[in-house]
């Protein structure tokens, strides 16, 4: 195991030294096998019981450091997510970053009428279909908690709405694991089959525990499912710092992870070698507002740690980007967010999801999703660096041009220059370009390119069969709900 990691050329910011790493490992064992946790599924006790983890008044488990060392060993250290088509899209390794938006936001910043109201499904098919659009947006989560729905089929909705209207990959939510199933057979008859879909996964599944150190049963449900099908899968802390972990980074750190490490111990022993990614979240608790906040120091060094420790175990990265906690897409949003998004990528975090996220992740902004399109494709620029072959020294054509003279007429401008990134929103005309093309400023923008992808773009369509496939799965949970169908 090791926590160095890079970006090639580029920049890379790593938070914890190795000896740090390895403390924290040790503190999470020793966490694992002296104060366990509480299952709360049978089958799981059982697997673990079997495993060689003791348990105690029925499902208080403690798991002995063996179990975790056997765990790491057998999850593997890449894995990868398919677009619709079945065309490689996300390589989590190493230190290669992607970004998407996140799920389930109660409210919805109307780009159009500017209110805050709730989503229907109309919305979210729209801001599925953005994200499409965008090229610095890697994949899709369903982004808002559906109003216009029964509440029982809001996870397989969202999810119907999500894989017709994308051809990206997804990271799901499901209430337990029931949905997941009716979640699965939906990605396969979108991929051509179950067998298929295990072989070029189209989505992951994100999953928490309940902190600390309690793992509910339809969490457990998913895991199991997920293991069986060979979904990749997320078994993630959403910790709040002073409340359900400690309120010191380094505490937090040691909670979150073991509660990570052991989904990940009961993942492996159900399904050895199916796909795993190792992360979490944590929200310091602002104690004068009693808030869970994002996008804070702490917050930010937290999930570099966690990057670093993912390293350590040579595990794929989940964590967060792009979000914030302002009310309206302003200056705030756009300071939180974009710090977020540049040390995440920095940190070398394989998928960040949360991408449009506001107000701690209950309201979203398409706004805010567009203008970080921009932020993440200034962000990979940084993280090329700088290239020192010949041609890029540019030694003949400073010699060429010598003392005196420019490079405008010089070739290797003319060869180079569109290498540069280019801006896609930001306004890089002077005052008076800027006041004639109607003196916007960048949200304004954001609001115009809204309309603009809307009005003009659409996804790659899932043929008839597939969208009789997918509504025969709806129409057999509406049925078992009772609702009309």
């Amino acid at each position: 195991m090791g926590v160095g990691s890079s970006h090639g050329n580029g920049l890379f910011f790593r938070t914890l030294t190795e000896k740090q790493a390895e403390e924290i490992h040790l503190a999470s064992c020793k966490i694992l096998e002296e104060t366990g946790l509480l299952i709360h599924h049978e089958e799981a006790v059982e697997i673990l019981r079997r495993a060689g983890a003791y348990v105690e008044h029925e499902n208080r488990v403690y798991f002995p450091s063996h179990m975790v060392k056997q765990a790491l060993l057998s999850a593997p250290s890449r894995v990868t997510l398919y677009n619709r088509k079945g065309d490689p899209a996300l390589y989590l390794e190493g230190s290669k970053v992607y970004f998407g938006t996140g799920s389930d936001t109660l409210n919805y910043l109307d780009p159009f009428s500017l209110e805050r109201r709730s989503w229907r499904q109309e919305d979210v098919a729209q801001a599925v279909r953005i994200c499409d659009y965008l090229p610095n947006i890697d994949f899709v989560m369903s982004m808002g908690f559906l109003s216009d729905v029964d509440p029982r089929m809001i996870n397989r909705e969202q999810y119907a709405l999500m894989v017709q209207n994308t051809l990206k990959p997804q990271v799901v939510i499901a209430e337990d694991g029931d949905t997941l199933s009716d979640i699965i057979e939906m990605a396969a008859v979108a991929v051509g089959g179950k067998e298929r879909l295990r072989q070029k996964p189209l989505f992951m599944i994100y999953t928490e525990p309940t902190s600390p150190l309690q793992h509910p049963k339809e969490s457990v449900d998913k895991l199991l499912v997920a293991a069986e099908n060979w979904v990749p899968t997320n078994f993630a802390c959403g910790g709040v710092a002073g409340a359900s972990v400690p309120t010191t980074v380094g505490g937090a750190l040691v909670l979150a992870n073991a509660e990570a490490l052991s989904g990940l111990i009961l993942h492996q022993l159900k399904q050895p070698g199916a796909p795993f990614i190792y992360g979490y979240g944590n929200s310091p608790l602002d104690m004068r507002t009693m808030q869970a906040v994002y996008a804070t120091p702490e917050a930010i060094l937290f999930q570099g740690g966690m990057v670093d420790l993912a390293h350590y175990y040579q595990l794929p990265s989940w964590g967060y980007a792009g979000c914030c906690n302002a009310k309206v897409c302003d200056e705030q949003a756009l300071m939180e967010s974009t710090q977020f998004t540049l040390m995440g990528a920095l940190q070398g975090c394989n998928i960040m999801h949360d991408v449009f996220y506001m107000e701690f992740g209950l309201t979203g902004s398409l706004e805010l999703l567009v203008i970080s399109n921009e932020v993440i494709g200034r962000t990979r620029r940084l993280l090329k660096g700088i290239d020192t072959d010949p041609e890029s020294l540019g030694i003949k054509a400073i010699q060429r041009v010598g003392p005196g003279r420019n490079f405008l007429g010089d070739d290797h401008t003319a060869d180079h220059f569109r290498e540069n990134w280019q801006a896609d929103l930001s306004d890089f005309n002077n005052f008076e370009g800027w006041s004639e093309n109607g003196s916007l400023t960048m949200i304004e923008r954001a609001r115009m390119r809204i309309k603009d992808i809307l009005a003009a773009y659409q996804p790659d369509q899932v043929s008839e069969e597939v969208k009789e496939g997918i509504a025969s799965v709806l129409r057999k949970a509406r049925e078992k709900f009772g609702e009309p169908v």
